[in-house]
């Protein structure tokens, strides 16, 4: 393990590679009671096809949301019941990206990294309990079908995108979740949740050479070569649809309004581009724009109106949403300020002060152990530093900002999703 220290952050990472190939970092915070682990694949909703043993395999949307879901469960009973009877706070997500497993404790860090290693590397399935968390899953899945705000999205991801999966929901429907089977996660786990395809990230006042000695002792001693991926291939510069809309049970219509931005290069550039992508969107639309103050003013916004910045292998894109009496008033107000804001430029001292909000507002997150780690591990599959974000920030000019939105925010590459009130309801 080697030792890194941030100056500028007043951060001391210890960073190093095991044997097997897995990454490990650990921020080391002396003083804390408070640990956080978590232990992340390279693997999410998006890679549903890929190569295992030289042959393609062509998996169900949502089998790494289930696999989530199935992983805790062990031979001798569930993980999510061993950590928290040993006084920790465990959970998991999956994203379209990554899926991860983490605990939070202040006391038995040790024996709860042991049984965090041990049932993410160890699967125990039977056919019987995938049929069982079908149904389970099967509810949770019309519960996010039944919620506006999800669908907006998911939707507004369909009609920017032809065919990347990215616009394929992480959780699958129920439809595709019912082909899953107990050798379909096993496979998926062969694949994905081999050390070399992980990364450990721990945050707290805990010795990071220890890390790794449990590490070695639990994981496989080997590591497997990088699995082939597909996507689709390269997807045309341009939305696949302008628009997209259903009707639900709201009150008032919701709306996501998206821009189809250029995919994100692997390494450092990928965190240049992310920091440059969330500006564009504070400088275009965030809540110290002008535009902001004068939809916020004409009532075609309220409160909830955000957006922000997201990248994913092979995708990357602009999405601000809420609710709104005339969507497409908001559509056309945002494309209009782009399209100022391209002409004129954008004024410097809003600039200014956006960057240095946006750079506290990351300095600000180092105080939470779980936005740390997280961040870590994506930047990392990334290829990507996150703890070097002050120099990255440092390099963003303002004409930096102007020409992602010269390229991006213009109408080709736009595409809404609108939910409007059900008729009758």
């Amino acid at each position: 393990m080697e030792q890194k220290r941030y100056e500028r952050l007043g951060e001391t990472v210890w960073s190093g590679r095991l044997e097997n190939g897995l990454s490990i970092y650990v921020d080391v915070k002396p003083g804390f009671h408070k640990t956080f682990a978590f232990f992340a694949t390279n693997y999410g909703g998006i890679d549903m096809r890929f190569c295992l043993d030289g042959q393609w395999q062509e998996t169900p949307a949502g089998v790494a949301h289930f696999l989530e879901h199935k992983m805790f469960d062990t031979k001798d009973g569930n993980a999510l019941q061993v950590l928290s009877a040993n006084g920790a706070s465990p959970n998991a997500f999956t994203s379209s990206a990554i899926t991860g497993y983490y605990f939070e404790s202040t006391q038995g860090f040790e024996e709860n990294l042991r049984t965090l290693l041990s049932f993410v590397s160890v699967p125990w399935f039977t056919q019987e309990s995938v049929d069982k968390e079908q149904g389970i899953i099967g509810q949770e899945i019309q519960m996010i079908e039944d919620d506006p705000e999800w669908r907006s999205y998911n939707e507004l991801l369909a009609a920017l995108y032809d065919h990347h999966p990215i616009r394929v929901s992480v959780a699958g429907s129920r439809e595709s979740i019912s082909h899953i089977t107990a050798d379909t996660l096993y496979a998926c786990h062969k694949a994905f949740y081999d050390p070399a395809n992980m990364v450990l990230c721990v945050a707290g006042d805990v010795d990071p050479e220890r890390v790794a000695a449990l590490a070695r002792e639990i994981l496989p001693a080997v590591g497997a070569p990088a699995i082939p991926r597909d996507y689709g291939g390269p997807e045309a510069p341009k939305a696949a649809h302008p628009i997209r809309e259903l009707e639900m049970a709201v009150s008032t219509p919701l709306f996501q309004l998206g821009f189809k931005a250029d995919p994100a290069p692997h390494g450092q550039e990928h965190l240049r581009q992310e920091l440059t992508g969330d500006l564009l969107c504070e400088v275009l639309a965030g809540s110290s724009s002008p535009l902001y103050a004068k939809l916020y003013r004409e009532g075609l916004i309220n409160k909830d109106f955000s957006g922000g910045y997201a990248a994913y292998p092979g995708c990357a894109f602009l999405s601000f949403g809420g609710e709104s009496r005339d969507p497409a008033a908001v559509r056309d107000a945002v494309l209009s300020e782009a399209a100022r804001l391209a002409r004129e430029g954008v004024d410097e001292a809003l600039f200014l002060r956006l960057k240095k909000a946006s750079y506290g507002a990351a300095v600000r997150g180092l105080n939470s152990f779980e936005y740390v780690c997280i961040q870590m591990a994506q930047d990392h599959f990334a290829g990507a530093d996150h703890m070097d974000f002050p120099a990255v920030y440092e390099s963003i000019r303002k004409e930096d900002v102007e020409d992602a939105l010269r390229r991006w925010c213009v109408p080709e590459r736009a595409a809404m999703a609108v939910i409007r009130p059900k008729e009758g309801v």
